[in-house]
């Protein structure tokens, strides 16, 4: 079975990433991906950079787990999710989840639905740099309640 989960400091290819997940599977009828990048304002202030940090390990078994729920929940083929961590400037990516499927309705949900769970669940702390200084970023309200619509309870709160 191909690598599902990597964490890293290097940058990754979409291309490449999707062309990996659909070697050798003719059943794969569509792909979704989410590809997720460091913008340059948040909660009111510029940010300039951040930096990811996670337990290694833990944070791999964590989205392993994540994949697991999602092909219980919908009918996809495979699911692969890159997660970057350290220094990262504005414009760069910073996550990927790729879903193959049969079909695009089940694709797209597993897409969302493992982003959701990332945003909330996902053991990383972010810290941005921003004009007043470094700050830690807290969990958003919005994303527990992304979470919520597919019936899971944010343990973050």
């Amino acid at each position: 079975m191909a690598q599902r989960v990597s964490i890293q400091t290097a940058d990754f290819d979409l291309s490449t990433e999707v062309a990996a997940l659909r070697a050798a599977d003719p059943g794969v009828g569509a792909v979704a991906s989410f590809v997720g990048t460091v913008r340059d304002r948040n909660d009111g202030s510029a940010v300039s950079d951040m930096e990811l940090e996670h337990y290694p390990g833990m944070t791999e078994r964590a989205i392993e787990a994540m994949i697991d729920e999602a092909r219980q929940r919908f009918d996809i083929r495979a699911a692969r999710v890159v997660h970057r961590v350290g220094p990262l400037r504005v414009g760069e990516q910073i996550v990927l989840v790729a879903v193959t499927s049969a079909h695009r309705g089940q694709a797209f949900q597993a897409c969302e639905f493992l982003m959701d769970y990332l945003k909330t669940q996902a053991p990383f702390w972010k810290k941005e740099t921003t004009p007043e200084g470094a700050r830690w970023v807290d969990a958003r309200v919005a994303d527990d309640a992304a979470l919520a619509r597919w019936g899971i309870q944010a343990s973050n709160a």
